[in-house]
């Protein structure tokens, strides 16, 4: 007999988790989101829409979180708490600090509640075609319960360890995926004030080693169809999930190997008012000439900060 889930969080991967999953002909049960739109298309398809959440654990076993960030989950959480039981397991697709999701799996376990990390690689497009990709932190019991269910929205679902290890799989991921997006967006700053071609450029480039979905993403779609929201993932998420690698990074000891140049750029840009835009559109001339400014005050202030640190330790000496 299929599991019946319940899934909070049905904005563009959500939707397209859900969709699948009433595709292969599981009960489906939602709540409204702020896009009533995606919760009206799914209820054509065959979703129970439910009055709360509460209403929706009860009528399932299987509870599917797709938030947008570690708060999210712990507002929800803290909504359903009083109705989950031992029978249900909660899974948690987004990306999350790994230090907020293993306290709350060490809380639910001590309810007798399982549950299972499974943050996805991907975007809408794999969403809807089924093709994410699952970084899975689960006990074996849990995972070959909800194995099934990943596999109908997931090409791939790799279980890393216990609870933890995929969410660091996933955090380290995304330090190379969001650093390259830096780096691209400088690179073609680049190519612009030396007045090479993004067409040209692009070309050639996308033929060699610096080809990549993420190069695909943001400038094939500008380069093929004057497309700048390619990439669909905002400045504001990206700075959360930075966030979150500098967490992990401080307690595990990395921040050599996980600097934060990164975080403190796309949280420059966040504050400049840039946190609505996909990162692709960072790539907008008006956009990249801002940031090239902040970036020159940011090592203008660097570079003072230095000389002061210097002198002071100088005057500590001389005392």
């Amino acid at each position: 007999m299929k599991e019946r889930i319940a899934i909070f969080g049905v904005g563009a991967i959500g939707f397209g988790m859900a969709a699948n999953l009433l595709k292969a002909g599981y009960f489906v049960s939602v709540t409204v989101h702020r896009s009533s739109d995606s919760v009206d298309a799914l209820q054509k398809m065959g979703a129970t829409v439910c009055s709360s959440k509460s209403e929706a654990v009860k009528a399932c076993g299987i509870v599917l979180l797709c938030l947008p960030n570690s708060h999210e989950v712990s507002l929800v959480m803290e909504e359903i708490w009083p109705v989950l039981t031992d029978r249900h397991l909660v899974v948690d697709t987004g990306t999350s600090s790994v230090q907020k999701t293993q306290e709350l799996s060490q809380a639910l376990e001590r309810c007798g509640v399982s549950f299972v990390e499974s943050p996805v690689a991907g975007g809408k497009a794999q969403a809807d075609g089924g093709e994410l990709g699952a970084f899975v932190g689960a006990s074996s019991k849990a995972l070959e319960r909800v194995a099934p269910v990943l596999e109908q929205f997931c090409k791939s679902v790799e279980h890393f360890g216990p609870v933890g290890a995929g969410g660091k799989a996933k955090l380290i991921s995304n330090y190379l995926v969001l650093n390259m997006v830096q780096l691209i967006v400088e690179t073609f700053h680049a190519a612009d004030v030396l007045d090479i071609d993004w067409n040209q450029f692009y070309e050639t480039i996308s033929k060699g080693s610096g080809n990549s979905v993420a190069l695909q993403r943001m400038v094939g779609s500008i380069v093929e169809q004057n497309n700048y929201s390619g990439y669909v993932f905002n400045v504001k998420n990206t700075r959360k999930d930075l966030e979150y690698i500098l967490e992990l990074s401080q307690k595990e000891g990395l921040q050599h190997v996980l600097r934060d140049d990164a975080l403190r750029w796309f949280q420059a840009a966040d504050d400049r008012g840039f946190g609505v835009l996909m990162v692709s559109e960072l790539l907008r001339k008006q956009v990249r000439n801002a940031l090239s400014e902040l970036t020159e005050s940011a090592k203008v202030l660097s570079k003072w900060f230095s000389y002061i640190l210097e002198i002071c330790i100088w005057v500590t000496k001389s005392m």
